[in-house]
């Protein structure tokens, strides 16, 4: 039968409620599938696991502007303000952060396999407690004074990035009762235009907290789910110096790399 709704209080329920919301949602989306219907590759933009889409979500015709209007009040970025130090967020500071040292690399492709050459890539994340430097994070993991949490480079001819930093840990948020957010970064990437950002997530393999997560289980296609994911890469890692990941961000096509809409912000 169709995903049916529940009436729920934000912040409430349990985590096995969420999660059977879950389960309803994929079985609902599989049997679209089965019944000759495309892969749902994007979240559904009203998902009631994921607890404040039901506020925030669009609900009216989107409304085109003007590009050239909205670049007149965005931030100015350029090649020249990139320096090449700031892809390493663990010499931002005096001293050296705590947590496991990790190097992070991949390219940036379009839907052929082609590099987006020279594309702004920027990175932000928690520390190793799982705490972002934020006036709105206030849960009870500690700060490091050695990590700020942000970065960016330039893509190279090949379209590839990396940054060095440290493995973020999970964190706790008010979506239902005991809801923890599973490791991840943030990553954000520019086309020619500020207007043209694109927001996504990287995960780490193996994380327990996957099929409880509402956000990254918002996709219910499992293979767009698993794009994600990164992979470790032990030619990657760096001796005795980092352990290596490698994820690759496709950004159109069928095997593109999910993006978050302008509302999400978890």
């Amino acid at each position: 039968m169709p995903f049916e709704k529940p009436s729920v209080v934000p912040g409430r329920e349990t985590q096995g409620a969420v999660s059977t919301e879950i389960r309803d949602i994929e079985a609902d989306a599989a049997r679209r599938v089965r019944q000759g219907g495309a892969p749902e590759l994007h979240p559904r933009r009203d998902y009631p696991p994921y607890r404040s889409t039901v506020l925030r979500h669009p609900t009216h015709a989107l409304v085109r502007v003007d590009p050239e209007e909205v670049e007149r009040v965005s931030p100015a970025f350029g090649h020249t303000d990139v320096n090449e130090l700031e892809s390493d967020l663990t010499i931002q500071h005096g001293g050296e952060p705590l947590g496991e040292r990790m190097t992070v690399s991949g390219r940036v492709l379009d839907g052929e396999g082609r590099p987006v050459r020279h594309q702004l890539v920027e990175l932000w994340q928690a520390n190793a407690g799982g705490r972002y430097v934020h006036k709105r994070d206030q849960h009870p993991a500690p700060l490091d004074p050695n990590f700020t949490g942000v970065g960016r480079v330039i893509t190279g001819d090949n379209g590839e990035y990396k940054f060095t930093t440290v493995k973020p840990g999970a964190y706790p948020w008010k979506n239902h009762v005991n809801a923890w957010r599973p490791a991840h970064i943030h990553f954000s990437l520019f086309g020619n235009a500020f207007t043209q950002r694109l927001v996504t997530q990287m995960y780490f393999p193996g994380d327990p907290l996957f099929a409880l997560d509402p956000i990254y289980q918002s996709i219910a296609d499992p293979a767009a789910r698993a794009r994600l994911v990164g992979t470790y890469d032990h030619d990657v890692s760096v001796s005795q110096w980092s352990l290596g990941y490698r994820w690759d961000i496709v950004l159109t096509g069928p095997g593109a790399t999910w993006m978050e809409g302008e509302d999400a912000h978890d």
